[in-house]
């Protein structure tokens, strides 16, 4: 603290009440020496009337500054749990888009082997495979999730 007999700042008596609410909650003082010493520091005009209230205390331990990097608006979103809720809304259309996508790539593989009367390899497999594979992992994600959190599927 600066020379004792300067005269305190409001900030400066607030930084000692919030020191004397930390030292309440560990335990360091009883409740009836927190209000006595918390009046005491709204009172106090110098900075070393304010020292003597925190004289027995021991000095707070600082605490690294964590700083988190900004983040981009989909990196947001994602973090704020915005596209799980998009993709549950959703989960029906994406099903929608993959049965009707499923249907055409396998008709037109149909009417390739009918044209040509020669059974062809069935790449219709790899186009709608691993699309369903990984829709039915979320979809079966999805259900589980709302099992555990109590809600009725959709």
């Amino acid at each position: 603290m600066p020379e004792p007999h300067l005269l305190a700042a409001d900030a400066d008596r607030a930084a000692v009440v919030i020191r004397l609410d930390a030292s309440l909650a560990d335990g360091r003082l009883t409740l009836a020496e927190y209000e006595d010493r918390a009046a005491r520091a709204h009172a106090a005009r110098t900075y070393g009337e304010l020292a003597g209230l925190t004289a027995d205390l021991p000095r707070p331990v600082p605490q690294p500054v964590r700083t988190r990097p900004e983040r981009s608006p989909v990196t947001r979103a994602v973090y704020a749990g915005a596209w799980h809720g998009a993709w549950d809304r959703d989960l029906r259309t994406a099903w929608t888009g993959w049965a009707t996508t499923a249907v055409l790539v396998v008709g037109i593989w149909l009417v390739s082997v009918l044209a040509t009367g020669d059974l062809q390899y069935p790449w219709p497999v790899w186009v709608i495979g691993p699309w369903g594979v990984v829709l039915l992992a979320r979809t079966v994600g999805e259900r589980r999730s709302r099992d555990e959190r109590g809600q009725l599927p959709a």
